[in-house]
């Protein structure tokens, strides 16, 4: 199989979060062109909309419009957020700053994920929980007040915990310092609270300094395409027997492109033009070739906060690959929507491909054997769309059990695949 074609991904995910979340707050009318319009994006559009704020709906091809107020108001329901984590975290963040009684649960899978990793972290700051459910996750309610200055190390590396700290700092009007242990995770709440005039430096040490120096506007914002999503193009073109694949208007934020790094070690050809910089934000178009051949390598536990997101995908890639490839301190991606290290494995098994987890630490065998099972996944998009790569493979027979999951993060995927995809030499 061959690949050849141009393709614009959706918008990032992680932008379009962090834009709605601040528009919310931004006096005036703010307008965000190019929003994912994925089930996460709306997820949080929902529950800012049960606060008061005025969101137009979330289509392709449309301009959202934000009326934000300054100040969010009581939900008069508990605030379901779906399946989005990013949606739970960050609004927790901004909550914390708030003088009302808030609840917040999600669907089953959200409902399983750890939430005392944020929730200890805003105590600290003066916020306060109940837990709802049973054990670490929702539901929970905050009830937020006025907060207090803090000096916090992160448990894990991760941009949810840190926006979190970083945005209750934001609605609170106080200073924080805030520390990953493990590599720097995404970037993106830093950047636009730096466009907004608030102070965000980072030390020599790493630390990451915040100061309520600026203030919230409206904005107008065109979001790029989610480098997330074009990693699921990319993979395919990598698995390829030849062309290339032109991946538009992408981010290329540095703290997001990890996972081409990692795809040039293993001898994929990338290249990167027409670099742009919108809102703070870089953004390029990223060509990517088919390889000659696919060599294993090693991913280093400071390498996978970038790429946390692409493990799946970079997965599959490996187990094409001549060799062994080791994925280092991958444990966090346990608490993922499922089981995600864990199910990465298990799966790659059922397609005939030799895979182990040994403690943090997931292994990848590289075959030339086509791929032939049954996918399950657990309702994870990114399983689903990894595999779905994997299946372009000639000689190829992989059934993914739950394709459109993959709408929590790239509507139509499964037609942005079958669109590079050309039978025969061009």
């Amino acid at each position: 199989m061959y690949v050849d074609g141009v393709v614009r991904v959706p918008g990032d995910k992680s932008i379009t979060h962090r834009a709605l979340l601040l528009g919310a707050l931004a006096p005036g009318v703010s307008h965000v062109g190019g929003a994912l319009t994925s089930l996460d994006a709306k997820s949080s559009a929902r529950v800012l909309r049960a606060m008061g704020v005025e969101i137009s709906s979330l289509a392709p091809g449309r301009v959202v419009t934000i009326r934000g107020r300054r100040r969010l108001q009581a939900p008069s329901h508990r605030l379901h957020c779906g399946n989005s984590g990013t949606t739970t975290r960050l609004l927790l963040g901004l909550l914390a700053g708030h003088r009302f009684r808030a609840e917040l649960t999600g669907d089953a899978s959200l409902r399983r994920r750890p939430m005392r990793r944020v929730t200890q972290l805003l105590q600290a700051m003066g916020a306060r929980f109940e837990e709802l459910g049973r054990g670490d996750g929702l539901p929970l309610a905050i009830r937020g007040g006025a907060l207090r200055s803090a000096r916090l190390e992160l448990p894990v590396s991760s941009a949810q915990l840190k926006s979190a700290v970083l945005l209750a700092g934001m609605v609170g009007g106080v200073e924080v310092a805030v520390h990953e242990p493990h590599g720097v995770s995404r970037d993106h709440t830093e950047r636009l609270l730096a466009s907004f005039g608030f102070t965000v430096q980072t030390d020599a040490r790493g630390w990451i300094h915040f100061a309520p120096t600026g203030r919230l506007e409206a904005f107008d914002l065109q979001v790029p395409g989610d480098p997330s999503s074009a990693a699921f193009l990319a993979g395919a073109a990598a698995l390829a027997e030849g062309g290339a694949v032109r991946l538009a208007r992408t981010g290329v934020n540095p703290t997001r492109i990890g996972f081409l790094h990692v795809l040039e070690r293993m001898g994929v050809p990338l290249a990167m033009d027409n670099l742009e910089t919108v809102h703070g934000e870089p953004l390029a178009d990223l060509l990517v070739r088919a390889p000659t051949t696919l060599s294993a390598t090693e991913v280093t536990a400071r390498e996978i906060p970038g790429l946390i997101d692409e493990v799946p995908i970079l997965a599959v890639v490996a187990s094409r690959a001549r060799g062994t490839t080791i994925f280092r301190d991958v444990g966090e991606l346990r608490v993922k929507e499922s089981d995600r290290l864990a199910l990465i494995a298990d799966n790659l098994r059922a397609v005939g491909v030799q895979a182990q987890v040994h403690g943090d630490d997931l292994h990848v065998d590289g075959t030339e054997t086509p791929p032939r099972g049954r996918v399950v996944t657990a309702g994870d998009h990114r399983l689903a769309m990894a595999f779905a790569v994997l299946g372009t493979v000639p000689g190829a027979r992989v059934k993914v059990d739950d394709m459109a999951c993959a709408d929590v993060s790239f509507p139509g995927f499964p037609d942005a695949l079958r669109s590079l995809r050309v039978r025969g030499r061009r």
